[in-house]
């Protein structure tokens, strides 16, 4: 009896992997956009309005796409979180003003910067009110989602753990993180040293509590707290 045929295997090529964005990388575009954007505006103060419009919308729907490379936040402790934002306004205004009753003695505490005045760039009145509402919505509900992430997520963790910051656990204590990472994010501020002080306020909230949710919370407070006052006294350098 003849034997079978015996069958053909065909070998087929396995399909490319799929491109994957790191983890890292998702925390990093959001705030790399968000900084380019900042830059422009400073550069070209005309275009001030509208990168401050586009930034924010170009972040949320970055922010929205990466959401899942998050770490999942713990929203406990809110109600410190809101005491710490108030204290956070009463900190940054009250030290902010000291600074600037020094004259040249405390100049040094602020990096050169021209306020931007809302009044005397738009010539309607409607439009000016739009762009002040967005820019007050924009820094009480985006961006403390995207720089706590950023700064007491990410950068805090990959401190404590360079290879993967995966391995360090939200709010361990380094002291290193600690004391870093206030002072890496006051580099982004114009009033740097009143910055290094909230960053320590919240880099102690974030220890206290090991929850994210809190600091943002605290972060939103005093965001939606300085936006007020602003708006009450036209002092613009606040913003």
């Amino acid at each position: 009896m003849s034997q079978p045929p015996t069958p053909t295997l065909e070998y087929q090529t396995p399909p490319p992997p799929r491109w994957r964005l790191r983890d890292d990388m998702a925390y990093i575009l959001p705030m790399g956009v968000f900084l380019a954007f900042t830059w422009a505006g400073g550069q070209w103060p005309n275009l001030y309005p509208a990168s401050y419009v586009a930034k924010t919308i170009v972040v949320a729907i970055l922010l929205a796409l990466l959401w899942r490379h998050y770490t999942r936040i713990a929203w406990s402790h809110a109600g410190l979180g809101v005491i710490v934002g108030v204290i956070g306004i009463v900190q940054w205004v009250g030290m902010e003003k000291l600074l600037l009753a020094g004259g040249e003695w405390t100049s040094w505490t602020r990096m050169s910067a021209e306020p931007f005045e809302p009044t005397e760039f738009f010539t309607s009145t409607t439009v000016m009110w739009s762009f002040i509402l967005f820019r007050w919505a924009g820094a009480t509900l985006l961006v403390p989602v995207m720089e706590e992430l950023f700064w007491r997520d990410f950068v805090w963790r990959t401190i404590i753990a360079p290879n993967d910051f995966k391995l360090a656990q939200v709010g361990e204590f380094d002291w290193k993180a600690f004391l870093i990472v206030p002072a890496i994010f006051a580099m982004v501020h114009v009033q740097w040293l009143t910055a290094i002080v909230w960053g320590l306020l919240i880099a102690w909230l974030l220890v206290r509590t090991k929850s994210l949710g809190a600091c943002i919370i605290a972060h939103a407070v005093t965001n939606f707290l300085l936006g007020a006052y602003v708006l009450i006294t036209r002092e613009w350098y606040f913003w």
